[in-house]
């Protein structure tokens, strides 16, 4: 099977998903390609469209909830958004690519190339088989209004969402949100901490922004610093992801306890070593804890899509949720403590999120490509 898996760097969630996918396909003898279709046009366009949305969540995360809202409203006008219309000039670029390059299927897990893909069929343009992949706990805006073969969403009981807005339940399928295998390793604490030279006595506690260090992510590490700093027996682990300057400015107060990461390959292990994981809930990162099995404490929610995520996550028993930042410590230390409530937490992650789903939607994929 060839299959094509299209993405973009607005979120770091969206390119992780999509290498998940191409990983796993590849095992199975597949050949995937995965492509930004904005690099079709030019590669200065498709910076611009990552650089924008990376800016807004790190710099403006109110302003993203505003433009997040305002595409809540929009969708319950009756014409289409101007994030399809903006997609319509990506036509020409995609329908040359695909005369040259043979597909039995496309894959995308974001919505800007499914209004690309959308806008082609609409032009009556042949196209292989089209699955969309959600790589968050609710419908988002627009989602509605592609006409994708099938649509992959993370869970059963959130297609209801999806009927309401249009489309139909005969293409949904609740497969999941695709994670990489090394999430689903069994690797031990003491193990992972060996690996990366963390105290084997300490309790830590993890905590990042995201692959772009954004929400109000800043506000919550100097919380956590300042009450780690108090304590012997608990450390922090930052992970600043690409934010270079958050990075910068943290090494530069050198504080007390608190270990300072920039952009790591080594998320999976950070995880496994630490006894909490303060983050804000993007889809595929809270994914990713909950099938590495760590207690989960939300917080610094870019508002918008980040809330459904973490209204699911805790609904379900697989998370805390704590927004504001003078109870942050207080909240995270009980949680720390509370080996109980982790343990309970853990198990619900497991018997909700066992890490199947990249393997799911390939087999998904191999069965629609054959239809």
């Amino acid at each position: 099977m060839d299959a094509l898996i299209l993405s973009c760097g607005t979120g770091g969630g969206h390119d992780s998903a999509a290498k998940a996918i191409v990983e796993e396909l590849r095992t199975r003898g597949h050949h995937a390609v995965m492509l930004n279709p904005y690099t079709l046009r030019s590669q200065s366009l498709a910076r611009r469209i990552n650089g924008a949305y990376i800016s807004m969540v790190q710099n403006t995360p109110r302003l993203f909830g505003a433009v997040y809202t305002a595409g809540e409203l929009y969708r319950k006008l009756p014409c289409r958004s101007p994030v399809y219309h903006v997609n319509h000039r990506m036509v020409p670029f995609m329908k040359t690519y695909l005369a040259s390059h043979f597909y039995d299927v496309i894959i995308t897990t974001h919505l800007y190339p499914a209004e690309i893909l959308t806008n082609m069929k609409n032009r009556d343009l042949q196209i292989p088989k089209t699955i969309f992949v959600s790589t968050d706990y609710v419908c988002i805006p627009f989602t509605e209004e592609t006409n994708c073969d099938a649509y992959v969403i993370p869970a059963p009981d959130l297609a209801s969402d999806y009927v309401r807005r249009g489309i139909p339940l005969e293409k949904l399928h609740p497969l999941g949100i695709p994670t990489s295998p090394v999430f689903s390793n069994r690797l031990s604490k003491e193990e992972a901490r060996r690996r990366l030279h963390l105290d084997p006595h300490k309790k830590y506690i993890l905590t990042a922004g995201g692959s772009m260090g954004g929400g109000t992510i800043r506000e919550t590490i100097e919380t956590l610093m300042d009450g780690v700093a108090q304590r012997q027996d608990v450390s922090l682990v930052v992970v600043c992801g690409n934010n270079q300057e958050l990075y910068n400015a943290l090494t530069e107060k050198r504080p007390k306890n608190t270990v300072i990461v920039g952009y790591t390959q080594d998320m999976a292990d950070y995880m496994r070593a630490s006894d909490l994981f303060v983050t804000k809930p993007g889809g595929l990162s809270s994914t990713e804890a909950a099938v590495c099995g760590i207690p989960i404490l939300h917080t610094a929610a870019i508002p918008g899509c980040e809330t459904c995520n973490a209204q699911y996550f805790h609904t379900h028993g697989m998370s805390q949720v704590c927004q504001d930042p003078h109870q942050l410590m207080a909240v995270a230390m009980d949680l720390l403590f509370d080996q109980a409530q982790c343990d309970a937490m853990v198990a619900r992650q497991r018997a909700t999120l066992d890490g199947s789903a990249r393997a799911n939607i390939c087999a998904f994929a191999e069965h629609l490509s054959k239809t």
